[in-house]
């Protein structure tokens, strides 16, 4: 299979991206599965493997795929998300990433509150499974379970739960970000546990005081930190 760039729209990257997806699709891959290396998929649709690492960085953006250093390139965890980060985007800043925080303070204490009052059982235990994602290190395995998304969905409303997952899946770059400089994982992993230990009880002013704690931390942890722009 060869293309070629002369009189191409889309482009080529934009072309192999599709390709590459079609790919992982037809295998039936889903987040954390192995996908062939750029090497193998040079060879596969008889181009560069520059080439093919362009448009794989361009999937990287958006999260559809994630490079380990080391292990290869695996599917990403937003491969199935119907809306995804747009990788034309500006380079990232910490004006972005702080902008990215401010936003979310002002959803997440008040999606807190509603989420101690709702209570749903099956949403609680959702909620209680994600806790120890905070645990994993940045880089490591893709989770099912994203902390903020499933206290979204314990609200009990589902228009409020797409909106955060849309917002942290626009905004995945800086997320990433926010999950590196942000790297205290014993303090995030605490945070979390105490916000589910208020919602359980039923109690919303705690729930949401500790959510705005939360963020507020971090939002301290990436007004500090050195933040060089990043592509």
């Amino acid at each position: 299979m060869t293309y070629s760039t002369v009189g191409v729209t889309p482009s080529l990257s934009d072309r192999l991206t599709e390709a590459i997806l079609g790919i992982i699709r037809d295998a039936g891959l889903g987040p954390g599965d192995a996908i062939p290396s750029a090497r193998e998929l040079a060879k596969r649709f008889e181009l560069t493997t520059p080439t093919i690492r362009e448009a794989l960085r361009k999937l990287e953006a958006t999260g559809a795929v994630e490079f380990r250093h080391g292990s290869g390139t695996y599917v990403g965890p937003t491969i199935n998300n119907v809306v995804l980060a747009n990788p034309h985007r500006p380079p990232i800043t910490k004006e972005s990433v702080l902008q990215l925080i401010g936003a979310r303070l002002v959803i997440e204490p008040a999606v807190a509150r509603e989420a101690a009052v709702s209570r749903q059982p099956e949403n609680l235990e959702r909620l209680e499974a994600a806790v120890t994602n905070a645990l994993t290190p940045p880089g490591g395995p893709a989770f099912a379970l994203n902390f903020h998304v499933e206290l979204a969905a314990a609200s009990g409303n589902p228009l409020v739960e797409e909106l955060l997952a849309s917002l942290l899946k626009v905004r995945v770059r800086e997320q990433q970000q926010i999950r590196q400089l942000y790297d205290n994982r014993n303090r995030d992993h605490e945070e979390h546990r105490a916000i589910v230990d208020a919602v359980r009880a039923g109690d919303a002013a705690a729930a949401e005081r500790l959510t705005r704690e939360h963020l507020e931390h971090i939002q301290r942890a990436i007004e500090a930190a050195d933040f060089p722009e990043l592509p």
